[in-house]
């Protein structure tokens, strides 16, 4: 059989068009096209785009222009602008999941709240917009965005567990996440404007509140 011919030499094989095709169309139903962009790296500009321009610049446009995709192949991966910041809602709760964690002094509770404290006031401070959806009522809620929130408040409840005990943890967590977004919202909005010792007032709130939750129940010794 000649190197470029047939058996019988006759000359280059002329492809048959047929069987092109059809290997084609098998080739590319078995070999999908590998996705250039992830949906990590399209959340994660998402997330640098709200932080830089607020809920009010963060668009499907502007995020599929920041990854470098055209926006109807970004409604391939998420469906509105609403389950894009919802993605975003869920990757700011496990940062701060993350950040409480670290935040863990080992064998004693209340040094582990007041550090944790200082985590979330420092967190909202670098990132006053991803912090923002942390209460947004406009968020629907969502199974992944349930788990996320678990997750964080979970980073707390353990040592209001080994404050206060298991039975007044989580009302407790009801008084001090409330004082915490409460100071840091007033913060973030300057506020405060009747002079400086902000860190000293926070310090102060927070060492009330400690000291509350420890405090005996009305009727209780």
């Amino acid at each position: 059989m000649d190197r470029e011919g047939n058996k019988e030499g006759l000359g280059p094989l002329a492809p048959n068009p047929d069987v092109t095709t059809a290997f084609a169309f098998r080739y590319n139903a078995a070999m999908p096209a590998h996705p250039k962009t992830t949906d990590s790296q399209i959340v994660h500009a998402a997330r640098l785009l709200l932080e830089r321009e607020g809920q009010a610049g963060l668009s499907m446009a502007a995020v599929a222009a920041a990854v470098g995709i055209r926006a109807p192949s970004l409604y391939n991966r998420f469906t509105d602008r609403s389950a894009l910041l919802q993605a975003v809602d869920v990757q700011v709760f496990g940062e701060l999941a993350d950040l409480l964690g670290q935040a863990v002094v080992a064998g004693d509770a209340t040094a582990t709240l007041r550090a944790q404290a200082h985590a979330i006031r420092a967190f909202a401070l670098q990132n006053p917009n991803g912090y923002s959806l942390f209460f947004d009522a406009r968020l629907p809620a969502t199974p992944d965005g349930t788990k996320a929130r678990g997750a964080a408040v979970g980073q707390l409840l353990e040592p209001l567990t080994a404050l206060v005990g298991k039975e007044r943890a989580f009302a407790s967590a009801r008084v001090l996440v409330p004082y915490l977004h409460g100071f840091i919202s007033m913060e973030l909005a300057d506020g405060f404007r009747l002079g400086d010792g902000l860190d000293a007032a926070f310090d102060h709130g927070l060492s009330v509140i400690l000291r509350g939750l420890t405090a005996p129940l009305d009727g209780q010794d």
